[in-house]
């Protein structure tokens, strides 16, 4: 259902940065292309250093032709050029922000009803903020005012709450559009349908039929030429803390009242606070960490490259020694009527065998166990990098013996002729719509890190040298240890029932 939008400017603090680059101007010009964008819509770039507009459009010509290699269309290419606007923001300039006023102020060229994305680094976040109120750029009594900021909010719950405190001295909750982009994929936004919308799902959505879930998001890649923010955060905060526990937000929550933005985010609100607290003097059984050490992984093609371990990696940089984990996996229990019980695997990793984000789920033992070891059926939503949804069941093997196999019913979630929209796309086009429900809200961030704070905090601690795996294997088989039963195992993406250590 296309929604409205009203007249507005979309100002980008960061234009010349990488996301905006490769992700932010593409994908704006995309959503003009499909007719998402109207027509008295404008987009101001704000950067430190004077830029021409003739040379800013030149710019916006380079970046769209790095992500569009077969071409475009030169009229909406000419449409969009027309949206786009340059402002110099020099860090030194007392005067900036009151010069961006005076620039913003002109009505005949920008409408009045403002966005702004800050792609600016997260100590900057507060900051930007309050100069844009303190030139009155965040008042709201004639025109809507949002913000919208770029993960990570705050690096532990006491930084959130910090950081909450002084954004809401100049902002309503209902302006800050805090960004988790995996909320914009498509395949994740279906999971809520895919129970909801579905009979055959809902009634055995809960700990009477299922065993247990996994919630998985694992990489080929390393960390590259991240290893100083990499260090410093590790896979529990980079990943888990928000994706992987927004992902299990949506798995578990109950039905919302609705489909509006309140409904959906009180119900994931609820259900990441009902989730109990990891046991921190019984950790080794809840959580696991781990480090990838040279090994082999697979490119394109089939091929093979070998690649250096982590530790390695950060000895190129001087550091000789780190706990820092590459791999995480938790053990997670929703204290609520629905999933008593109901062991939630969560697992993130990098260097691995495969690179897939996914939810598995395992149903509990048929009444009629026909043969050995016979498969219990799975459900399985991939979100990347192929959007399908896949069953497993036991059938019946044709001839004269009663005898059951495991059928994989695959259906892919994308069509030929779908469009594949970029998540900040989706997220950009909310902002402007001032569709929440896609992005956290404060009750959901402090959730989230009250859960993995005890867990980092912990893991920094412990100056135990970490387990190593071998870049490109499997899961460690060690991780096994947060398990419940003996018959529960790592579920990957390609083998028709998994597979067993």
């Amino acid at each position: 259902m296309t929604k409205k939008i009203d007249p507005c400017t979309l100002v980008l603090f960061g234009a010349s940065g990488n996301l905006s680059r490769v992700k932010l101007m593409p994908g704006l010009f995309r959503l003009d292309s499909l007719g998402r964008l109207p027509d008295n819509m404008k987009i101001l770039s704000v950067g430190r250093h004077e830029v021409a507009l003739e040379a800013w459009h030149a710019d916006i010509k380079t970046m769209l032709d790095a992500k569009f290699k077969n071409g475009y269309d030169e009229k909406v290419f000419a449409r969009f050029i027309a949206r786009n606007f340059y402002h110099a923001n020099a860090p030194t300039d007392p005067d900036a922000f009151t010069k961006m006023k005076a620039a913003l102020s002109n009505q005949k060229t920008f409408p009045q009803n403002l966005a702004y994305f800050l792609s600016v680094r997260p100590t900057d976040f507060a900051t930007v903020v309050e100069q844009l109120s303190g030139v009155g750029l965040l008042d709201e009594s004639k025109y809507w005012r949002r913000v919208l900021i770029e993960k990570p909010f705050g690096t532990d719950l006491p930084t959130a709450i910090a950081l909450q405190a002084n954004l809401t001295k100049y902002l309503k909750e209902s302006q800050i559009y805090r960004i988790d982009h995996y909320l914009g994929k498509s395949a994740l936004q279906n999971i809520m349908l895919t129970r909801f919308a579905n009979t055959m799902f809902e009634p055995l959505w809960n700990n009477q039929y299922i065993d247990h879930v996994q919630i998985t998001n694992n990489e080929i890649l390393g960390v590259g030429d991240r290893t100083t923010f990499y260090d410093a955060t590790g896979a529990l905060r980079d990943m888990m803390q928000s994706h992987l526990l927004q992902t299990l937000a949506l798995v578990a929550m109950e039905k919302p009242e609705n489909l509006s933005p309140d409904s959906i985010r009180a119900e994931k609100i609820k259900l990441l606070e009902s989730i109990r607290p990891i046991p921190v003097n019984d950790l080794a059984k809840h959580a696991f960490r781990a480090q990838y050490a040279a090994g082999r992984v697979c490119v394109s093609d089939g091929h093979g490259e070998n690649v250096p371990g982590y530790l390695e990696e950060l000895a190129r940089d001087g550091v000789t020694e780190s706990v820092t984990e590459t791999y995480a996996a938790l053990k997670l229990f929703i204290d609520n009527p629905r999933w008593k019980n109901v062991p939630f695997y969560i697992r993130t990793a990098k260097r691995m065998h495969e690179g897939n984000t996914a939810i598995s789920i395992r149903f509990k033992k048929a009444p009629m166990q026909i043969r050995d070891e016979q498969h219990q059926n799975w459900l399985t939503l991939n979100i990347q990098p192929r959007e399908c949804i896949k069953m497993e069941i036991e059938s019946k093997i044709p001839g004269l013996d009663i005898a059951t196999r495991t059928l994989s019913i695959d259906a892919p979630q994308r069509q030929k002729e779908d469009e594949t929209i970029d998540s900040y796309e989706a997220l950009m086009l909310n902002l402007m719509e001032g569709d929440p429900s896609l992005f956290l809200h404060i009750d959901e961030v402090k959730a989230q890190w009250r859960l993995v704070d005890p867990v980092v905090k912990a893991w920094i601690a412990d100056k135990s040298p970490v387990l190593q795996y071998r870049a490109g294997s499997r899961d460690p088989l060690e991780s096994s240890v947060i398990f419940e039963s003996k018959d529960q195992f790592w579920r990957y993406s390609i083998e028709l029932g998994g597979d067993k250590h």
